[in-house]
């Protein structure tokens, strides 16, 4: 494997890490309360049907790339909200199984419709994947309006928030990301950040969480442009690895170390 030194054009990698920014952005104080809230699988189920509203736009002949698609995507997703914030206070004890066939649900619904599309396979894997490479600052304008909108309401809530204004606000920040970066893209930046620094409260602990998935971004982006691989799956990978390495920093120690007598007492 060789390395492609002309892949590193800023042309083409300084949207693509504005988009990142952009996902994190959202996504990793997001993950916190998705981790504490025991929902493992919420992020995957919402990008999921974002997705489905995406094909199913496209089915009716909207243009993917259009504002119709995002529309679509929106009210894909915030139906799939509401549906889980009912079924949160109707059935709490179910929600984690609830939320994984509603994900089935969306991503075999998917499957049907593409099924005789003669371009099926490649749509099926720009909505896994994504294509973050092929983002431009004009595409990334909305997603940065919509995540201030999105960052101004958690802090004026403090971060507390409960049933529809929860899994609608989720539903929104997915809606923006999935059609950026893919839904496994989506997955690894709420989750991976959030559960490498779930030691570490507070500031500290976001902080962390936000430095893992910066490095996560721009190093997979750096290697997917020398090697010439993937950029949405490489992220993913080079997520985890700062992750993983970021375990053997002294203040995440401490604070496994300390966890455990902290929820003792």
């Amino acid at each position: 494997m060789t390395l492609n030194l002309d892949g590193l054009d800023l042309g083409i990698l300084g949207p693509a890490c504005v988009a990142g920014l952009l996902v994190l952005s959202t996504h990793v104080p997001l993950g916190k309360q998705v981790l504490s809230r025991g929902i493992i699988f919420i992020d995957l189920a919402i990008a999921q049907i974002a997705g489905l509203g995406v094909i199913l736009a496209q089915a009716i002949g909207v243009d993917e790339h259009g504002y119709g698609a995002q529309l679509a995507a929106a009210a894909a997703a915030l139906l799939g909200a509401g549906l889980l914030a009912w079924t949160d206070k109707r059935w709490p004890k179910q929600q984690e199984p609830l939320i994984g066939t509603l994900f089935v649900l969306a991503a075999t619904g998917g499957l049907l419709l593409l099924a005789n599309h003669p371009q099926g396979g490649e749509h099926l894997k720009d909505l896994l994947v994504g294509q973050i490479l092929w983002v431009n600052y004009a595409q990334l304008l909305p997603v940065l309006l919509l995540s201030a909108l999105i960052l101004g309401l958690m802090w004026w809530r403090r971060g507390r928030f409960n049933g529809l204004w929860f899994y609608g606000l989720f539903a929104l920040a997915i809606t923006a990301s999935v059609q950026l970066v893919g839904v496994y893209l989506v997955f690894a930046s709420l989750i991976v950040p959030a559960l490498a620094t779930d030691s570490l409260r507070g500031r500290t602990g976001l902080v962390a969480a936000y430095a893992i998935g910066v490095l996560g971004y721009v190093g997979g982006l750096v290697l997917s442009a020398l090697f010439d691989l993937p950029s949405g799956a490489l992220i993913v990978w080079t997520l985890a690895g700062f992750a993983l390495l970021a375990q053997g920093l002294p203040a995440l120690r401490r604070g496994r170390v300390a966890l455990p007598v902290a929820e003792a007492a």
